[in-house]
């Protein structure tokens, strides 16, 4: 304890000028934007490699599991192709880049990060603005939506999940076509909720419940999930719809990124639209 003190009583000069760098940086990135988007970049990519190196290990050990998965998401994903307007592209086995019904692109990327015990869930991807992913791209599997990229850094990003309270996607039910928003409550990692359904929908458990095609983010008709229940309320002209997932969002490792070929001209035309208002 006593060459604690002294140490401490030696070096204060030293160890103050310590502490108030830390304090005045800290209070530069906090109150500049500039500053605060840089640091949040860098630790982005930090992260991003710390992750990756973390899930190569994990991935060897279970190296025999994981290609079995990849297989049969890979059989389910041609499925979906072979069987819907899709048109792949014939570089496909070089460059990983699917066409879906010539308005989408479809890239692929490895999981490297996935929360989904907290209130607001994300995954970190390997891929990022070198491989062409973008923000606002949709993302999801063979089975169904995952979530939508918020940050890109040269080579990861980090992914929206839809197990993340701030989330909101667009869906309907398929066999009624009435729309409606799908959030999450933060509770149950399999459950999420659909909103603003009218009444006047004959919705019966088990009805698919699919992404509207009202954004430019997700192509329509791709699964979320299953209604399990349906909530009403006297005050109320909609239901609250308990949609079970397709995806099992604890556990899975490959997705694919959608982007909007004609999002730029969609979004200048909106603009352009309100200006006139």
């Amino acid at each position: 304890m006593q060459q604690i003190i002294y140490f401490i009583s030696k070096n204060s000069t030293k160890l103050l000028f310590l502490l108030l760098l830390v304090v005045s940086l800290y209070l530069t990135v906090q109150t500049h934007s500039y500053h605060n988007s840089k640091m949040l970049h860098s630790a982005n990519v930090v992260s991003g490699t710390i992750y990756e190196k973390t899930n190569s290990v994990t991935e060897y050990l279970h190296l025999k599991d994981e290609n079995i998965r990849l297989a049969e998401e890979n059989a389910k994903m041609k499925q979906i192709l072979y069987n819907s307007e899709l048109i792949v592209d014939s570089t496909f086995a070089v460059n990983p880049e699917i066409r879906i019904a010539q308005d989408f692109k479809l890239f692929n990327a490895k999981i490297i990060k996935n929360s989904y015990h907290k209130k607001n869930n994300y995954l970190t991807i390997k891929g990022g603005k070198v491989h062409g992913i973008k923000k606002d791209m949709g993302v999801i599997n063979a089975k169904g939506v995952i979530g939508i990229v918020e940050n890109v850094s040269k080579n990861y990003a980090t992914v929206q999940s839809i197990l993340n309270t701030h989330s909101r996607i667009s869906a309907k039910v398929i066999n009624t076509d009435h729309f409606g928003t799908i959030k999450w409550d933060g509770k149950n990692t399999g459950y999420v909720q659909l909103v603003d359904i009218p009444k006047l929908a004959v919705l019966r458990k088990g009805d698919s419940i699919v992404t509207g095609g009202i954004s430019t983010i997700f192509p329509e008709n791709i699964p979320v999930g299953l209604v399990d229940q349906v909530f009403t309320s006297k005050n109320s002209n909609f239901y609250t719809i308990s949609v079970r997932l397709f995806n099992d969002m604890t556990n899975i490792s490959s997705v694919y990124l959608i982007e909007s070929v004609n999002i730029d001209e969609i979004l200048q035309l909106e603009e352009e639209t309100v200006s006139d208002e």
